[in-house]
């Protein structure tokens, strides 16, 4: 049977089969990134306040650590003493096993990731921060280091639709990973009520509250309960909180990145708290 031909004068022809196959594709499914050369479930840490607060952290469990000998001798300097025997490389060895934005100072370590806590772990006390579904490990790991910063007594994030505790999310809090306690939830809305009975206020952040943050009537134990990127807080998490209150902002632009809003919300309970 002779070849069947493209004729871009026939009816239906409009483009060529392999053009068309190739713009078909286009809307395939993605393949998820993947992580060369470390081993599922491992927790990877760079950076030197990242790395010097996981040497620190007698919770953590390290499997391996690769850095330069500039880092080695500045951890010696420092007293953070290595439990393993560290790989000594040149930094382009660890740049090759990392994103090239990833700023490692010389310090690349393979860990555990921190024993999961439970949420009767959290004290009923101070302030905790409840993340719903943020998905950004930039974000995330900004929040825990000005949770850090605001001695936060935990992170609550939900098991979905939250990033893992490594790499960007881990250099992004700047220590506050090894810090401030994780714990991660199934379901937000009943980890919410679990908070009330024991005594929390929840107040949920939301640009469009009733209420101005700094003028709501606030308690501790508290949980801040703050939105994703874009989204901010479900309906559900939103119905759970017992405040809905706003940052009232002064200039033409009334929202904040997630991380930025944060910070100040953090601020302001503080203040509020220490009035009390």
């Amino acid at each position: 049977m002779p070849e069947r031909k493209w004729d871009p004068r026939k009816p239906g022809a409009g483009r060529r089969p392999e053009k068309a196959q190739r713009d078909k594709s286009r809307f395939a499914p993605k393949p998820k990134p993947v992580r060369p050369g470390f081993p599922d479930g491992v927790a990877v840490l760079y950076g030197w306040h990242t790395v010097a607060a996981a040497l620190a952290n007698p919770r953590r469990v390290i499997r391996k650590v690769t850095a330069t000998e500039n880092a080695v001798r500045r951890l010696a300097e420092e007293g953070l003493s290595l439990p393993v025997t560290p790989e000594i490389v040149r930094p382009d060895v660890i740049d090759a096993k990392l994103t090239p934005d990833a700023v490692h100072q010389g310090l690349l370590v393979e860990a555990d990731p921190l024993p999961a806590l439970d949420i009767e772990d959290v004290a009923a006390q101070g302030v905790v921060l409840v993340l719903d579904q943020l998905t950004d490990p930039h974000n995330v790991g900004a929040i825990l280091r000005s949770a850090a910063a605001f001695a936060v007594g935990a992170v609550i994030t939900t098991a979905r639709h939250s990033p893992e505790a490594t790499g960007v999310l881990a250099k992004s809090a700047s220590g506050a990973l090894d810090l401030v306690p994780m714990v991660t939830v199934a379901n937000l809305a009943r980890a919410l009520a679990d908070l009330k009975e024991r005594g929390f206020l929840t107040v949920g952040l939301d640009s469009e509250g009733e209420t101005d943050l700094a003028d709501a009537t606030l308690r501790a134990p508290l949980a801040l309960v703050l939105g994703a990127e874009g989204r901010g807080l479900r309906q559900l998490t939103r119905e759970s909180c017992d405040i809905r209150a706003r940052l009232e902002l002064p200039g033409a632009i009334k929202s904040l990145n997630v991380s930025n809003a944060a910070a100040i919300a953090l601020y302001a309970v503080a203040a509020a708290l220490r009035s009390r």
